[in-house]
């Protein structure tokens, strides 16, 4: 996560004065870092107006991020995703991708949401999440047992058409939340 901090007092004085960060990093850092951003506002408008307080201009990163959103809520935030494993991060994208608030995905934590993921980003042969899927769930026998020389004749296309009612596509993969 990367963001822009910019002095605000400089700002209204129409000088952008501010610096890329990068989170998580150590609290104590921070906080030096954002006085010195209002050191330099204050040394750019060579005033005596007090120079106090930041916001975020710009940002880089899987969370939406308001202007004055906390700096060191979000260096938390930035830490526990930091530690999110690759299907932990796909499970937070989907979540978020469903409406969910990402601040409250990570703060509850990504166990209590229950989320069914069928990845195919390894598979390139077929462009139809679906009837991967569908494909899938015929060799798990999620349909019952079908016999070996009558799986040429299902229709994997009407399966998937089916499957897309109960699951929904991020990316290359297939999911189904529970509610």
């Amino acid at each position: 996560m990367k963001i822009y901090i910019t002095d605000l007092e400089a700002y209204n004085n129409g000088h952008l004065v501010g610096e890329w960060f990068e989170l998580p990093m150590n609290k104590d850092l921070l906080a030096e870092a954002i006085e010195n951003v209002l050191q330099d506002g204050k040394r750019v408008c060579k005033d005596s107006h007090f120079h106090e307080e930041v916001f975020i201009t710009d940002y880089e990163s899987c969370l939406n991020i308001g202007e004055y959103d906390n700096i060191f809520r979000l260096n938390e935030l930035a830490e526990k995703l930091e530690s999110y494993s690759e299907d932990d991060m796909l499970k937070f994208r989907i979540l978020s991708h469903e409406g969910y608030n990402e601040k409250d995905i990570i703060d509850e934590g990504l166990d209590e949401f229950y989320v069914d993921i069928y990845d195919f980003s390894d598979n390139t042969s077929f462009t139809d999440t679906f009837e991967l899927l569908a494909m899938q769930f015929v060799d798990e026998g999620i349909y019952g047992e079908i016999p070996k020389n009558l799986e040429n004749y299902l229709d994997y296309e009407k399966m998937a058409r089916d499957l897309r009612m109960d699951y929904g596509a991020f990316g290359n993969c297939a999911y189904r939340m529970a509610y």
